[in-house]
């Protein structure tokens, strides 16, 4: 099974590998919105805890002790919970994420850390289609946004770019 937009995989079924049923625990499935996915398992009839946090905004396995109900009060990424165990006993945890750390992300896509790096790749992008423009014979371009998309993207991919 292959989440949504995912490039991981998850395989299911029987004698797929020699570890005893439900030897397996703290396996993360990490989502973008706690709430939905636990409402989701939820309603397909998982048991599944309630949402938790840490009081120290990172779960560390430490036990029931250190979990509070509800998401995290900030809703940081890596910060909310909900905990469930499959049909073979094995855990699972989801974990919400909304924004990856630095270096957690494809390097191959676009992404920016603060909008002043966007903001920066935005000014460059600009003067380079403006330089497109001008080969073009000086015409509007409608379809600027895919243009500055397309640049964006193979710039931060290190492909070579647009003309």
């Amino acid at each position: 099974m292959t989440p949504p937009g995912s490039p991981c995989s998850v395989i299911f079924g029987s004698n797929v590998t020699a570890a005893s049923p439900g030897s397996t625990q703290g396996l993360h499935l990490v989502v973008s919105d706690i709430e939905m996915a636990h409402a989701a398992l939820a309603s397909r009839g998982a048991e599944i805890s309630g949402v938790f946090h840490d009081p120290g905004g990172v779960f560390h396995h430490k036990g029931a002790d250190q979990r509070l109900p509800g998401p995290h009060p900030s809703r940081s990424s890596y910060a909310s919970f909900a905990s469930f165990s499959d049909l073979d006993g094995n855990g699972w945890l989801l974990q919400e994420v909304t924004a990856r750390l630095p270096g957690r992300v494809d390097a191959k896509g676009a992404a920016f850390t603060s909008a002043g790096d966007l903001a920066e790749a935005l000014r460059r992008v600009a003067s380079a289609h403006g330089e497109h423009q001008k080969r073009d014979g000086g015409k509007h371009d409608d379809t600027w946004p895919d243009w500055y998309a397309d640049y964006l993207v193979k710039e931060q991919a290190g492909q070579t770019l647009p003309t």
